[in-house]
């Protein structure tokens, strides 16, 4: 890719030289990419190199191989969400996790649209619970298209599509209220929202998506080796939680 124009969300920005700064930003067509915006610290660029924001991008490298020059125009503004400890925790991990684990210039176009519902559901919501659901929605999502979905539509034990309500913590997969007999304990429990029901989940319920997600999230995307931005998942957990109290 030497030359793109898209619009495309701020994912992350990493200081360059005394003025300058690497954007990594998610586009429909073309993936994660990446660009050196000259004068990206300044006054006038910070505003709209924040994570979260979409922006009308242009890049232009010489080759393929090299770091691309990049220019961005606003074009949504999260900024006002970025002041409210919760949702900015919120818009912080979905963008900073989506540029971690992301191979760049490979078109994930359904990330893209569902990145997109978070961070406007962030905005429009009324409740944390409802734009909570979505983010549980998106790392499910996110494993899901990186090759480690789960298998959250019959039991792993007896391949009933009935009674499931438990989620193993080895397989990834469901199991049902029969097969979890005596081991409920050693199962997460399985929200009905993660399955596409349509009844509006408890905050609880999320809180238990959230369990889930993040475990395979660790285990099979992370590796367990970016402690900085699990503490990132973690802080935000816990304001959850001290919300529902």
């Amino acid at each position: 890719m030497a030359s793109l124009s898209a619009d495309a969300i701020v994912c992350a920005v990493r200081a360059h030289g005394e003025h300058g700064a690497i954007v990594r930003a998610l586009t429909q067509d073309a993936g994660l990419v990446a660009g050196y915006v000259r004068g990206g610290r300044s006054t006038r660029m910070r505003p709209i190199l924040m994570s979260g924001n979409l922006v009308a991008l242009e890049l232009r490298a010489r080759t393929e191989e090299q770091l691309a020059g990049a220019t961005a125009e606003l074009l949504t503004s999260r900024a006002p969400l970025l002041a409210e400890p919760l949702p900015s925790a919120a818009i912080d991990w979905v963008t900073s996790v989506t540029a971690a684990i992301l191979p760049e210039s490979q078109p994930y176009p359904a990330l893209y649209s569902a990145l997109s519902a978070v961070l406007d559901a962030i905005g429009a919501a009324s409740s944390a619970r409802q734009w909570a659901a979505a983010l549980a929605r998106y790392e499910l999502l996110l494993l899901a298209e990186l090759g480690f979905g789960l298998d959250l539509d019959e039991c792993v034990a007896t391949g009933s599509a009935s009674n499931l309500a438990f989620v193993s913590p080895k397989s990834g997969s469901a199991v049902s209220v029969g097969a979890a007999a005596g081991y409920e304990d050693r199962l997460f429990r399985l929200p009905a929202f993660l399955r596409g029901a349509d009844t509006p989940p408890s905050m609880g319920d999320v809180l238990d998506g959230l369990v889930i997600t993040g475990h395979f999230l660790d285990r099979d995307l992370l590796d367990g080796r970016n402690r900085d931005l699990l503490s990132v998942r973690e802080r935000l957990i816990d304001r959850l939680g001290r919300a529902v109290a």
